[in-house]
């Protein structure tokens, strides 16, 4: 990647932190879920698509997968991956508040890391109950707390102070990370069995030199406090944020990555 440095948001995030953090989490998630031969699937908020593309052959050529997410570039960088063995996949924008989906019409609906980005939490699980079938699954991931992530902590509270906005302006991705809110919304979505499981996963990623860098414009695709920020300032920002966080981020550095663990409540609801 550091000789591509004209990447976009959801080009960094494919290359980066996609295939660093997601991948190997979405096999934990499909490990729950348990995706069966000839399932119809739900990935939502997809992202670039690595829920999609790894549970496809899991369904096999019989199944369908439905790939959503209301940002086009991430849908557009997804398309253009590999295709899998298995189920094609058809990929659409859409909010996960409103589905234009018909009621009924998957078995399951998978969402990693993404509830806790939707305007209206609560909508969206009722969402996901309307276009489940009767006896069908929803599995979704959400990280624990901030303070579980200390090398994040670190990057989200000093670009909070250098921004001078309070930190949940920044720090959405661990913003419902209490497993007592995510039963509570789940309950009140629609769903008569919810079911918690915190699990943990140890993460390298690439290039330490890069991480506040490729953090920061990954973010750009999901969060509004970097998405409205144009190039020059997000920029500035990194340079600011690298420096104020140097000696926290080398403490994880294990020779050309960084180690750390990451940790997530799963919920299987239905």
């Amino acid at each position: 990647m550091s000789q591509q440095p004209n990447l976009s948001p959801a080009e960094v995030y494919e290359r980066y932190l996609s295939r660093a953090i997601a991948d190997p989490w979405t096999r934990v998630l499909l490990e729950l879920a348990s995706p069966q031969p000839g399932e119809r699937v739900l990935d939502l908020a997809c992202g670039t698509g690595s829920v999609a593309r790894q549970v496809a052959p899991m369904v096999g050529v019989s199944g369908q997968v439905l790939a959503l997410d209301i940002n086009a570039e991430m849908l557009e960088v997804g398309r253009a991956q590999p295709a899998p063995a298995g189920a094609s996949i058809l990929w659409q924008e859409g909010n996960a508040t409103r589905l234009e989906l018909p009621g009924d019409a998957f078995d399951l609906v998978l969402c990693q890391q993404g509830l806790q980005f939707f305007l209206d939490r609560v909508l969206s699980g009722r969402e996901m109950r309307r276009v489940l079938r009767n006896g069908g699954s929803a599995v979704i991931s959400v990280w624990q707390s901030l303070s579980r992530h200390p090398v994040y902590e670190a990057l989200f509270t000093a670009t909070a102070r250098l921004l001078d906005v309070p930190i949940t302006d920044v720090d959405v991705a661990f913003s419902l990370s209490n497993p007592d809110e995510l039963y509570t919304l789940l309950s009140e979505a629609g769903f008569q069995y919810i079911e918690i499981t915190p699990r943990s996963l140890s993460i390298r990623l690439p290039e330490p030199e890069k991480f506040v860098q490729f953090s920061i414009l990954g973010a750009a695709t999901s969060v509004p406090a970097f998405a409205s920020m144009d190039a020059v300032e997000r920029l500035a920002l990194v340079d600011e944020v690298r420096a104020e966080t140097h000696a926290i981020v080398q403490g994880f550095r294990d020779g050309d990555a960084l180690a750390f663990s990451m940790e997530t409540n799963i919920a299987i609801a239905k």
